[in-house]
């Protein structure tokens, strides 16, 4: 398996502050190096999630070719060429690998994960859609959301719900864009969503997005590790109904409010915050306890996770 990027020493002339764990806070899994381009996280659980597979690849240009390569039961590794131009959800079946060549990009729609599973999503720019970038519903799973850019959409950049598992959120950057990252869509879901939900959000960069970070109903444990904040006016992350969210090794800059329980007229659920650096931002709020982390992950030194993210989150940062 190909090496880390090298850690750095820490700064010490660096103004943060560090979290340490709650009482009750979860126990990690042991550690071990993973490359940018590994998959980490729930997604690995379950059986794993290999997308296309060994299938045969295809390329597309078109709207109309794109919706009916994502819409074929059959396996398959897409490849989207240039700019696509679309409106609405288009439902992408199982075993699918999509993945942008350089410059990809997708404009005006989405893709909708209806009930289906083993899906990955890799390397595109996601802009101006009029629903949802990314909608993964109706017990979903095993589905990798990978290095992809999104900004200036209607509403959700990734939204998981109605029971959807088993999921990896992994190195995307959202910018110029208010609501980022739904986790369980309803407060009144319960019966569906407890016990599903379980989705790890990694290395992913929030550009001063404004909530959403995940904001997290019913999932437990929802893993929130090595992500970069910046200048979120909002909040960072929000647990409720019951969620048990592990908010681990993160850095926060200029975030008021990076994470709490509760939210709107949601009640709170329990939330760990574990050796997070915060930089001019608020303190934070916790309380309960978190379900064990059950796979193995690298948690980077959170003084080190800016300069990380920040050269590798995003489409076009990764050859494929």
């Amino acid at each position: 398996m190909s090496s880390r990027i090298p850690r750095l020493a820490m700064v010490a002339a660096l103004p943060f502050v560090l979290t340490a764990a709650a009482a009750g806070g979860a126990s990690a899994a042991p550690v071990q190096t993973f490359a940018i381009t590994d998959l980490v996280g729930w997604a690995t659980q379950n059986g794993g999630t290999t997308g296309g597979g060994s299938a045969a690849t295809t390329t597309v240009t078109s709207a109309s070719a794109l919706t009916s390569a994502l819409a074929s039961t059959a396996a398959a590794n897409i490849r989207v060429s240039g700019t696509i131009s679309c409106s609405g959800m288009l439902r992408v079946r199982s075993n699918k690998t999509i993945i942008g060549n350089a410059g990809a990009a997708i404009v005006g729609c989405g893709f909708n994960v209806n009930g289906d599973r083993n899906v990955i999503i890799r390397n595109l720019s996601f802009r101006n859609w009029n629903d949802d970038a990314i909608n993964v519903q109706e017990s979903a799973t095993n589905i990798w959301v990978d290095h992809n850019s999104f900004s200036n959409g209607y509403d959700g950049a990734v939204d998981i719900k109605r029971g959807s598992d088993f999921i990896t959120v992994s190195w995307n950057r959202v910018f110029s864009h208010d609501k980022s990252m739904l986790l369980g869509h309803s407060d009144g879901n319960a019966s569906q969503d407890v016990g599903h939900l379980r989705v790890t959000y990694h290395h992913n960069w929030f550009d001063a997005s404004t909530q959403r970070h995940p904001r997290v109903r019913f999932g437990n444990p929802v893993h929130v590790y090595n992500n970069y904040y910046r200048n979120n006016s909002g909040y960072g992350v929000a647990s409720t109904e019951g969620a048990g969210v592990l908010v681990e090794a993160n850095s926060f800059e200029g975030v008021s409010d990076p994470y709490h329980l509760g939210e709107g007229s949601s009640d709170p659920g329990s939330l760990v915050a574990r050796n997070n650096l915060l930089v001019n931002s608020g303190s934070g709020q916790t309380g309960g306890s978190v379900a064990s982390i059950p796979y193995a992950y690298t948690a980077d030194a959170p003084a080190n996770v800016k300069s990380i993210v920040t050269a590798n989150a995003g489409a076009g940062r990764i050859s494929l």
